[in-house]
């Protein structure tokens, strides 16, 4: 190994590349396949046409499986910075939310003009209330590791 040129190593990283590159590509058509015979099972399962209100009334409800037990599995010790740290995400919703007050009269009628700008305000109220009590919650957090003296 000491003795190998720079090219001999390059050859052999080219090689294990190629090799890395080629299983993946096994798995992504494997992952290809397994995804089009569990829509094909849905598919037949359901007579032949699935909900886009079920289906995704589905994936909210799993959703919410999964937060909870990810939440709850938290040690209480990280809980609440963890829980203070990903409330700054509701920063991502007040954008959309200030996109959605802010929108002009982009050929949509006046009536659903009206409530894409009500539904953006009450979302920017409620983002900004999360975004802001979750700082305050980490600084209280802090405030108890302060040293007392």
């Amino acid at each position: 190994m000491a003795n190998e040129t720079p090219a001999q190593i390059l050859d052999k990283a080219n090689a294990a590349a190629k090799l890395a590159r080629e299983a993946a590509d096994a798995l992504n058509h494997s992952a290809e396949q397994l995804s089009d015979a569990a829509s094909g099972l849905a598919y037949a399962a359901s007579g032949g046409a699935i909900d886009p209100f079920i289906f995704r009334l589905a994936i909210f409800a799993l959703a919410i499986f999964v937060g909870y037990y990810v939440v709850w599995s938290v040690t209480p010790a990280l809980h609440t910075p963890l829980m203070s740290v990903t409330n700054a995400i509701s920063s991502v919703i007040v954008v959309g939310a200030l996109l959605s007050v802010g929108v002009d009269a982009s050929g949509a009628n006046d009536d659903g003009l009206l409530w894409a700008k009500l539904f953006g305000f009450i979302a920017l109220v409620l983002a900004s209330v999360n975004i802001f009590g979750g700082f305050l919650v980490t600084e209280r957090m802090l405030a108890m590791y302060k040293k007392k003296g």
